[in-house]
């Protein structure tokens, strides 16, 4: 695989992390996923880096997952003139803040925030239609409109969502420690969106929709798969906070 261990070494020092840092999240990914073969070593990579060794399949998925850059990227670096769509990763981070100039980073970067802004949000939140010529993903974005206040001000009016339409299931566990972690969910009803916190019944009838604590919207409650439908987990928020 000439080519690569170039491209990974020069991904790596931008994100600013050390070889055994490297290491320690491919640590975790392979306890996470229960197979050391994930697993990267420090010495291992860094022959890599020098072309030194063989990439494997799930030692590519690692790094790929540690680097938050999809493997279709990586695989160009040698085959350059095959082009691919954007496919949106869940987000890692580097160790120190960045600005964004060019690469997989700041094409993500430009997915999520585009660079012309929704001038005004509309009344109603809103499931925006899939760009022209972007390939199908499990990804959509909606925009949060002015009457709804159900996460205001966390989630603000005209704030863009970006949700996953695999996760369709409402969790019904409690692990999340703070409002931020709790899962948001982006929902379609018989009158139009809506996009909140939610909680179901032991018998999964009836879905209450709970707005957050210094909202002045209420609790609404719905008939589950009948008056309302799950579209997805909201999974980044970009929020507008200019007016």
């Amino acid at each position: 695989m000439a080519g690569i261990g170039t491209r990974l070494r020069t991904i790596r020092r931008e994100w600013q992390l050390s070889l055994r840092e490297v290491e320690e999240r491919s640590l975790r990914l392979a306890k996470e996923r229960g197979n050391q073969s994930y697993q990267v070593s420090a010495s291992w990579l860094d022959r890599l880096e020098r072309e030194e060794h063989e990439l494997t399949v799930n030692k590519l998925v690692a790094l790929s997952e540690i680097y938050n850059v999809p493997t279709e990227h990586l695989l160009r670096s040698m085959h350059p003139g095959e082009g691919q769509g954007l496919i949106l990763k869940q987000l890692s981070s580097p160790n120190a803040t960045m600005l964004l100039t060019e690469g997989p980073l700041e094409s993500q970067a430009r997915y999520l925030l585009p660079d012309a802004p929704v001038p005004q949000p509309p009344d109603d939140t809103t499931l925006l239609a899939p760009e022209e010529g972007q390939l199908p993903t499990p990804y959509r974005r909606g925009i949060i409109g002015r009457r709804d206040f159900t996460l205001d001000p966390m989630i603000p009016a005209g704030s863009i969502v970006h949700i996953d339409t695999q996760k369709r299931a409402i969790s019904t566990r409690r692990d999340w420690t703070h409002e931020f972690q709790r899962p948001i969910y982006f929902l379609m009803t018989r009158d139009g969106y809506v996009c909140g916190w939610c909680e179901l019944d032991k018998p999964a009838d009836w879905l209450t929709v709970i707005p957050h604590p210094l909202s002045p919207a209420s609790s609404r409650r719905w008939k589950y798969r009948t008056e309302i439908e799950t579209l997805g987990r909201v999974i980044v928020v970009a929020i507008r906070l200019a007016p």
